[in-house]
């Protein structure tokens, strides 16, 4: 591992331009179906399209990630989104893509990334020393949230200065960029006795058996996919609390956007240049409880508190960054590489289903209770969260420095 730095530089210059293409590529399309339909409906099917695959899928994806190559999985993952937006793209030239084909792109996506974010989650501990994880999940945030600030505002420039088709093939030049990164880096991949290979469900039953077995983990990953089930419903509700509560307009909303990117930015930038010694967990606690005091406040502020709005979002993007990191780094230091895979696309799939619930029913509720209501009892469940997470003694263990 003693050139570990060299292998991530190369590692994450293939990720930059993959993540910054699809986040443009992901805002452009949102902009052409709504001047397109108009329709919120389709466009809360596009991010259902996005997401329901990946959440299946990721159930079962794990085992074999365990068992594969995992740098060529991330390589075949990549080049079929490629291939899947290649063809989309090909489509638009001939003026024969419809809104359907669209559906079908996003959802064939969902099924790559649910092969190749856990590949890439799972690898890490195998390529630096355990000591710079966090690190290294910082630097994964900061990446993530710069493409995430400069994705959007791109993808608007791009959908005015050419066609949707041109637009589509960035995102083909992201995911080859990142396989020819790939394909510089040696990934040595864990020991695994294929002799033992049973089935989907058993080796999946035996890495969730194992992980039962390591005190703390249980509730650790519980604490999570709750507290996810509780931000998802209020992270769709931040344009519509912008325009409704704040009687905000496109710019304001943009701006609640660039905080929250920046917050993620500034989160990762503390966990990715200095090597934190505090305990990990406490660390993700008190993220919870400082989230949920962002969305407190944002809910008893009055309509002129617009710019107080923005600084707790900027807030909440910290915290969220830091919590993100840590736990990722918790999983990656205390279960076995051999089941990494398996663990993470199972977590990524009980994260994912909140999402799709708070699509669906973060409306409605708002509807009946009030917007504001909706982040005042949102944020007094997390900061519940967060206290109570501070009873599990298991888990603080888990979160102690090296």
């Amino acid at each position: 591992m003693s050139n570990w730095k060299n292998v991530f530089g190369i590692i994450w210059t293939g990720q930059l331009f993959s993540i910054l293409s699809s986040s443009i590529v992901s805002f452009a399309l949102i902009l052409w179906l709504s001047f397109e339909t108009g329709s919120a409906e389709v466009l809360a099917l596009s991010a259902l399209a996005a997401l329901l695959p990946q959440s299946v899928i990721g159930l079962v994806a794990g085992v074999y990630i365990d068992r594969w190559d995992r740098k060529r999985t991330m390589i075949a993952a990549d080049s079929f989104i490629a291939f899947c937006t290649l063809l989309l793209a090909m489509l638009f030239f001939l003026n024969m893509a419809e809104i359907w084909h669209i559906y079908v792109l996003l959802a064939l996506r969902s099924v790559g990334s649910a092969f190749h974010m856990p590949a890439m989650q799972a690898s890490i501990p195998l390529l630096a020393p355990a000591d710079q994880l966090g690190r290294i999940a910082g630097i994964n945030q900061m990446l993530e949230s710069v493409c995430n600030i400069a994705g959007p505002a791109l993808g608007a420039l791009f959908i005015g200065l050419m066609d949707i088709s041109y637009i589509l093939l960035l995102d083909v030049g992201g995911a080859l960029m990142a396989c020819l990164s790939l394909l510089f880096v040696r990934m040595p991949n864990p020991e695994q006795d294929e002799n033992k290979r049973t089935g989907i469900w058993i080796e999946l039953k035996e890495a969730l058996h194992i992980v039962k077995k390591i005190k703390g983990i249980t509730p650790l990953v519980l604490f999570s996919v709750l507290s996810t089930f509780v931000i998802m419903p209020v992270a769709v509700l931040f344009p519509l609390m912008t325009l409704k509560h704040f009687s905000g307009d496109a710019f304001q909303m943009s701006v609640v956007e660039v905080a929250w990117g920046a917050g993620m930015l500034l989160g990762g930038a503390v966990m990715g240049v200095f090597s934190i010694k505090t305990n990990k967990v406490i660390l993700i606690n008190l993220m919870y409880v400082l989230i949920g005091l962002s969305f407190y406040f944002s809910g008893i502020l009055p309509e002129s508190g617009f710019w107080t709005f923005v600084f707790l979002t900027l807030a909440g993007g910290v915290a969220g960054s830091i919590y993100n990191a840590c736990f990722i780094t918790v999983i990656q230091i205390q279960i076995p590489p051999h089941i990494l895979g398996r663990i993470f696309s199972v977590y990524l799939s009980l994260a994912l289903l909140p999402s799709m619930i708070g699509l669906v029913a973060a409306g409605a509720i708002a509807d009946a209770i009030g917007l504001s209501n909706m982040f005042i009892i949102s944020g007094l469940l997390l900061c519940l969260i967060g206290l109570l997470s501070f009873a599990f003694r298991s888990m603080l263990v888990l979160g102690k420095p090296l």
